[in-house]
């Protein structure tokens, strides 16, 4: 008997004597509502009140839920189960579908409308946070579409399901209490507070331990609204990257041409040199003007999505803070870049090449080899981030071949 079916039987008993406070839903039951509602009533339930959610909050808002089995990504209750052997997020698949032009020549003319709208109040918002508007604008699109995609599952009902047999369970608990939490206080109501298939909420997708933190009442009505208010919304996105270290100042990178004598093993925040170090090896930006005089003896780092198969770029530390949003980095070069086009809506200068489609679970095997062979991958978690890359092409430079930082 596993360690969770034991605890599940020793919950069963104590949970029967206080079913009531979570009863038994009218529809037909699920395979797994029994177990779930055991699982709310004998680790939800104290754990929340533990952190202050009252007990009309927790009877009104987890009476009668029910998981949502239908999400992606469940492995099973406890989290147990093998990992799911694809990507089901489009940031962790090939790069040259995700960064199809017509998606931004679709976003571009949208983002200039409410730049001109918000005018106003974008100046006062950069003003504050030191954060650029077409940076905030951008995350705006990629995360809602300024709000025009739909968000169309139940906050609380995603974020129980996946603590009860998502990937990551004490997180998502974690995040449920917190959505517990953000209703108590009372910004908004359970019909409202809609997400996405994996809890992020609202306009800028925020999950609720980071509304909590990092949402803003910026239009003074009182309630800090990421769902219906776009002044709250470009705002709180602002404070959050603010918080997490903007540079005020700093652009975000640069498209490069990378010479084929500075290997793409190099790439990584962590191999940082003055951009003038680069341009003294032969780095230069594909658009030929030179860098900024002011960043020339600013940190900066090699950024290689797709290793030698992509464009390649000299990436600030205002990067890796957009990074903080959504941990991959083709969604922070999709942000960076969009908002680049908002000025001149012209793409990157080199082509994404043909590559091979891989699976997540085949990424975790190469990763695991190269482990093996003491290669620092970053975790061998099936995504294809910059330690993987690097590790990929030092395992070719050891074969005697041409590092392209890439699967192949």
């Amino acid at each position: 008997m596993t360690h969770y079916v034991r605890r599940l039987a020793l919950w069963f008993g104590a949970a029967l004597l206080t079913l009531n406070a979570v009863p038994h839903p009218s529809a037909v039951a699920g395979q797994y509502d029994a177990a779930f509602r055991i699982f709310l009533q004998s680790d939800v339930i104290p754990a929340a009140r533990r952190a202050g959610v009252s007990q009309s909050t927790l009877t009104r808002e987890l009476n009668g839920l029910t998981p949502d089995t239908s999400l992606p990504g469940l492995v099973g209750p406890g989290g147990k189960g093998e990992p799911p052997r694809i990507n089901f997020q489009a940031e962790f698949r090939a790069p040259a579908r995700y960064f199809r032009d017509s998606q931004f020549n679709a976003l571009v003319p949208s983002g200039r409308r409410l730049m001109q709208k918000h005018a106003s109040v974008l100046s006062q918002i950069e003003a504050q946070y030191g954060v650029p508007k077409r940076i905030i604008l951008a995350i705006w699109a990629r995360e809602s579409g300024y709000g025009g995609a739909k968000i169309p599952h139940d906050a609380v009902r995603v974020l129980a399901t996946r603590a009860f047999m998502g990937q990551r369970p004490d997180f998502f608990k974690s995040e449920l209490i917190a959505a517990l939490q953000v209703l108590q206080n009372g910004d908004v109501s359970r019909r409202t507070m809609r997400s996405s298939w994996g809890g992020a909420m609202g306009q800028p997708q925020f999950l609720p331990s980071s509304y909590l933190k990092y949402a803003v009442d910026f239009d003074r009505d009182g309630k800090r609204n990421i769902w219906t208010s776009e002044i709250d919304t470009m705002a709180s996105i602002a404070n959050y990257l603010a918080k997490h270290g903007w540079k005020t100042g700093r652009d975000w990178g640069y498209e490069v041409h990378l010479p084929d004598t500075v290997s793409c093993t190099r790439e990584g925040p962590d191999n940082r040199q003055p951009i003038n170090t680069f341009v003294r090896e032969g780095v230069n930006r594909v658009s030929g003007r030179p860098f900024p005089e002011f960043e020339l003896n600013k940190p900066g780092n090699i950024l290689m999505p797709a290793g030698r198969y992509g464009p390649a770029f000299i990436a600030t530390e205002n990067f890796y803070v957009l990074k903080e949003y959504n941990e991959s980095d083709a969604y922070a070069l999709f942000v960076g870049h969009l908002a680049d086009r908002y000025g001149n809506n012209k793409g990157f200068v080199a082509d994404w090449k043909p590559m091979k489609e891989t699976t997540r679970g085949a990424v975790r095997t190469l990763q695991q080899r190269l482990e093996a062979q003491g290669h620092d991958v970053g975790g061998a978690d099936g995504l294809i981030g910059f330690k993987t890359r690097r590790s990929i092409g030092k395992d070719q430079e050891r074969q005697g071949f041409f590092a392209t930082c890439w699967v192949g």
